[in-house]
């Protein structure tokens, strides 16, 4: 498959990450923080080739360019892979997928697949342990993209859902380009047309072996120069550590060589386009024409691959990849190879040259492999080579990958804009430690330029999700048989639940009262299993009911679906409603319970899913959680603005054991319109264990007359 192909499909298949147009541009250049002199490291600790698991703050030691720094964070982050694909929150849109990338507990991955230095059968033989170790390594908060040569860091797509990237490496197996009979590259393609291998006697003889020369060139030096820009890209996206899974067979790492811009007998020194007579018109051209190569080009390419020092490149990569916090894993696909070169190439037209010397191939071999382990050895990460037995390989990777610590500190440097190096040292014997060897340290006009961007980018993300919260009122324009509104979180015993609250219609069959049934069940599928039920009885008069969905079984973060099926007594039929609902990580809460008093409720406190109020009614909002941290509450309007009315915030704990963070307010003082009530609460889903934290939940309801 054409590499070109390749990378649509695999940018087609997942959630869009960066929507900028590339073009001709050089990757984005990195942000720094408001807090410029804050740093985090990501720390890998081993013993015997195993993750050390039982360290605290007081094992580790931080020096800055020899310069001990006090630990101000200190977290041991444990992932768990292997969940189902369905309870994984993908992504809906840009501005999601990079708070998504913020996250310092969200790991981010790439796969690079080399598609010019795999065969076809190295990217078939690593098609199974690769999904496999997917599957393993990515956990629920984890993105992963994919990358080839041909592509440019922006193409890049992240999602949080594996099975794309499962689904394609099965169905596509065969991605590897290298050595195939019938190049996919029109500039390959044109490269053995200019230079045919011809017999030994021909006057043309000395251009034997240049096609293949500047093939070879050509794809390592665009492998590289993605992967250059790649890692610069990464250091632009978050400063947490992130992992690269290059797929490759290694590279030579070709410098200047000389005699390929030797003269050639049949060939002469580029001068300008050639001037021909384009056979489809009769006029002059000094384009291409069909069916010829064109030699002008090849020339001129010929030259400036002859002049490439993809050493130079290599060991830039090395010093981007440590300066951004990426390291690289590096997976040979071949295994165990014997030989680096194939016993007869026939990628050049014309005369098979003759095979490879077997010294001249076996250090071609070993040039290769060195390059992936000085890769692996100079970022921090761990090489898959030269070993038949890839699913172990994988599993070292894996367990690499699954248990970290993560520390933070603040600099005693300087913001000097220079390289800072970082030694993280562990006080117990036989421990070994690998962890970022520094960071670039910003300057203090990077810093200013960075707070009037994130300035504007807030602003831009704070409209978004005003829209976001306010866009639910839009189906309040027309009247529907019943409604629902749903809300996530976690008890203070621990497990998660959902609260469901109905509210039915004014038509005939409701005037009875209704039988309802409630449901919780996996989001997607045409018959996914019940995970929790419970029944509610509309008495007549009521209009609606308020239930507790608690599975039996531990509920992972994901996206489930509510679905309730409601018979009035004057019907027959039973009335189906399906919501869909997000659990988010422990102790974070999703959505509210809405509950209104007024004239209408006889004084009495009702839960509503009607999301509609009038202004002689009271509202209150109820946010489960799991611990009586301190909250504050305000109201806005639907700029987000922040207005001067009340909002009395206070915590209730209810009978069956849940807690509720709560927020009351009168709403005689407001004119019909739109608002947004916001809750704020310390500690939240990340850190070390919340601290210095908050988390934030708005909620909109409609005032009308």
């Amino acid at each position: 498959m054409n590499s070109r192909i390749l990378a649509l499909l695999i940018a087609a298949g997942s959630v869009a990450w960066v929507a900028q147009t590339y073009g001709d541009q050089q990757p984005p250049q990195p942000t720094f923080r408001t807090e410029a002199n804050y740093v985090r490291v990501d720390v890998y600790p081993t013993k015997d080739g195993m993750p050390v698991t039982d360290l605290t703050q007081g094992d580790f030691e931080i020096l800055e360019e020899r310069a001990p720094q006090k630990i101000e964070q200190f977290e041991h982050v444990v992932i768990r892979g292997g969940q189902p694909q369905e309870t994984r929150v993908e992504p809906n849109t840009v501005a999601e997928s990079r708070a998504m990338a913020q996250s310092s507990r969200a790991r981010i991955f790439v796969l690079f697949l080399d598609t010019y230095h795999v065969d076809v059968a190295g990217s078939h033989n690593i098609r199974q342990p690769l999904t496999q170790a997917l599957d393993r390594v990515i956990g629920p908060d984890d993105l992963v993209g994919v990358m080839t040569p041909e592509m440019s860091p922006n193409d890049i797509t992240f999602a949080r859902k594996t099975t794309t990237i499962d689904g394609f490496l099965t169905r596509y197996w065969h991605w590897g380009e290298k050595d195939r009979a019938i190049p996919a590259d029109e500039e390959d393609v044109g490269y053995g047309f200019c230079y045919p291998n011809v017999q030994a006697n021909d006057r043309c003889a000395d251009q034997n072996g240049v096609a293949a020369e500047m093939i070879d060139r050509r794809h390592e030096k665009r492998a590289l120069d993605a992967l250059h820009d790649l890692v610069i890209s990464l250091r632009g996206l978050r400063e947490e550590r992130k992992a690269i899974l290059a797929i490759t067979n290694g590279w030579l790492l070709y410098r200047s060589n000389h005699n390929l811009m030797r003269p050639l007998t049949c060939h002469g020194m580029p001068s300008g386009p050639p001037l021909g007579v384009d056979p489809r018109g009769g006029r002059l051209t000094t384009k291409p024409l069909p069916g010829y190569a064109d030699e002008h080009k090849c020339e001129i390419d010929r030259i400036n691959l002859a002049q490439i020092d993809n050493d130079r490149t290599f060991k830039d990569i090395l010093d981007e990849a440590n300066a951004a916090n990426a390291s690289f894993y590096p997976i040979d696909p071949r295994g165990l190879p014997v030989f680096d070169t194939p016993i007869m190439r026939t990628d050049v037209p014309g005369q098979a040259p003759p095979p490879v010397p077997l010294e001249v191939d076996a250090a071609m071999l070993r040039g290769r492999l060195e390059s992936l382990r000085t890769l692996a050895e100079a970022t921090d990460g761990i090489a898959i080579v030269n070993s038949n037995n890839l699913d172990a390989g994988f599993k070292r990777v894996v367990a690499d990958l699954s248990s970290y610590y993560l520390l933070g500190y603040y600099s005693t440097g300087k913001l000097d804009g220079r390289f800072h190096s970082i030694s993280v040292r562990v006080k117990r014997p036989g421990v070994q430690v690998r962890a970022r060897r520094g960071y670039l340290a910003a300057t203090p006009r990077a810093i200013n330029a960075a707070a009037a961007t994130a300035a504007s980018t807030a602003a831009e993300a704070e409209a978004h999700a005003m829209d976001v919260v306010l866009s639910p009122l839009n189906a309040f324009t027309r009247e529907l048989p019943i409604r629902i509104q749903a809300a996530s979180g976690y008890t203070a015993r621990g497990p998660a639940a959902v609260w469901v609250v109905g509210e039915l219609g004014t038509g005939e069959e409701w005037k009875s009262g209704a039988e309802v049934d409630v449901m919780l069940t996996a989001s997607g599928g045409t018959s996914p299993p019940t995970l929790a039920a419970a029944h509610a009885t509309v008495p007549i008069g009521a209009h609606s009911f308020r239930v507790a969905l608690t599975p039996t079984s531990p509920l992972a973060p994901g996206d489930y679906a509510v679905r309730v099926r409601a018979r009035g007594g004057a019907s027959s039929m039973s009335t189906n409603e399906t919501a869909h609902v997000v659990l988010s990580a422990a102790p974070a809460a999703t959505g509210a319970v809405l509950i209104r008093r007024g004239p209408a409720t006889g004084n009495k406190e009702i839960a509503t899913a009607d999301l509609r109020f009038r202004r002689s009614e009271q509202i209150r909002l109820e946010v489960p959680v799991s611990s009586d941290a301190a909250a504050t509450a305000r109201l806005l309007d639907r700029t987000g603005k922040a207005l001067a009315i009340p909002v009395t915030a206070a915590i209730r704990d209810d009978a069956d054991g849940s807690k509720w963070q709560t927020a009351q307010l009168a709403l005689a003082p407001l004119a019909p319109g739109d608002y947004v009530v916001e809750i704020s609460r310390a500690g939240g889903a990340g850190g070390a264990g919340g601290a210095g934290t908050t988390t934030r939940t708005l909620v909109a309801f409609r005032v009308v007359p």
